[in-house]
């Protein structure tokens, strides 16, 4: 039987993955990239990255057989960006069903006059969880055009026209809107503490 992976991250073939492995090694993390259902439902830590649309994601996901994989784990999992999107109930965006595992739907951003979709750049945290690594006004970096919508589960928030939740989390499950891997020191502390859950 082989061993467990300390730290799966889940490749659909798109997006981020390279630089959220290149994260983790710099914390001494050793992820493997990987699509396999046996293997990331036996992962100690389960990262699920994303750059993209909802629809395509959600497609490579039931292509792969990871929906219910997903669903059932009861170690950490981490969502990145699109990645935490697809952890609630459905998106606004090509009217996708997601994986439902946090109540909600992500809508798209409404554009003001000093705030463009999709909203990129560094914003400033207001952080209700200090456990997860970050910092009141702590600035991370954001490159999305849908959120979901602040509630309960914000651990960190950013103001965006409207508080936009940077941050969720429930039961063995976080979600990070921003980009840790791109977010200097306040990334790396955070992948840390995500890493010692």
């Amino acid at each position: 039987m082989t061993r467990p992976i300390p730290l799966a991250i889940v490749d659909l073939g798109y997006g981020n993955i390279g630089s959220i492995r290149i994260a983790f090694e710099r914390l001494g993390a050793m992820p493997r990239l990987t699509a396999d259902p046996n293997e990331i439902a036996a992962a100690d830590r389960v990262v699920l990255p994303g750059v993209g649309a909802a629809g395509f994601a959600m497609t490579r996901i039931a292509e792969h057989g990871l929906g219910d994989v997903l669903r059932a784990l009861t170690r950490p999992l981490l969502g990145i960006c699109l990645g935490m999107q697809i952890l609630f109930e459905r998106s606004e965006e090509e009217d996708t069903e997601c994986l439902g595992l946090f109540e909600g739907v992500v809508r798209r951003l409404e554009p003001g006059p000093d705030r463009p979709v999709p909203h990129m750049g560094w914003s400033r945290l207001a952080v209700a969880d200090p456990a997860c690594g970050l910092a009141d006004g702590d600035y991370v970096y954001f490159a999305h055009s849908y959120a979901c919508d602040d509630g309960p589960a914000s651990l960190a928030r950013a103001d965006y026209g409207r508080p936009i939740p940077a941050l969720v989390g429930k039961d063995n499950m976080i979600g990070a809107q921003f980009h840790p891997e791109r977010s200097g020191d306040a990334g790396a502390r955070f992948l840390q503490a995500f890493l010692a859950s």
